[in-house]
């Protein structure tokens, strides 16, 4: 198997950890060699999560610029922030529903149009898929189910079988959210 470098980013609170170690869980059980690093500074307070998965990679966990397969985006600016490490061929899955950092709510600074960011990412890649995903999260029963969603959503790009992430998944989350969190990754993976 060839390698497939994913990057994950989010808000603080959106479960971008959770959802690089359900997929970093699936490539184990998949027998895939399985390299992550990341970064959390002031995640806890709403600032930005980044996540480097490599799947079949032998080499450092950081992926260089320019070189990721994907990147889940679970909040618009995010997306546009670590856009730099996406290939040309690579594919943008961005969630549209934006979170508002203070910087923007004391009016310091402009939130750009979602659409301006996903047409910038467009240039650089080879395809974005853009939906609000933290609907189809409350459409399956819970807002923080974002991210299984989003798995649902990339699932068709990973070198990973669906049925594994559904297991990782089951196994993951806290038992009385499994059916919530099963719907979701079938919602995202409709999406």
């Amino acid at each position: 198997m060839s390698k497939y470098d994913l990057i994950i980013v989010g808000v603080g609170g959106q479960g971008a950890i959770l959802a690089s170690d359900i997929i970093g869980k699936a490539a184990v059980a998949e027998g895939l060699p399985v390299r992550a690093a990341e970064t959390h500074g002031m995640a806890q307070r709403g600032g930005a999560v980044e996540n480097h998965v490599r799947l079949g990679c032998t080499h450092g966990s950081l992926i260089p610029v320019r070189q990721a397969d994907c990147l889940m985006s679970m909040e618009p600016v995010e997306a546009l922030r670590f856009a730099k490490y996406l290939s040309t061929k690579g594919i943008a899955v961005i969630n549209t529903e934006r979170i508002v950092p203070p910087i923007v709510a004391t009016g310091k600074v402009k939130y750009p149009d979602v659409d301006v960011i996903i047409d910038t990412i467009g240039g650089l890649c080879s395809e974005v898929k853009a939906e609000n995903y933290t609907e189809l999260a409350k459409k399956a029963g819970a807002i923080q189910a974002l991210n299984v969603v989003m798995i649902g959503a990339i699932s068709r790009y990973l070198p990973l079988k669906p049925e594994t992430l559904r297991e990782i998944i089951a196994a993951s989350v806290p038992p009385k959210t499994v059916n919530v969190n099963l719907k979701a990754f079938d919602l995202g993976r409709e999406a």
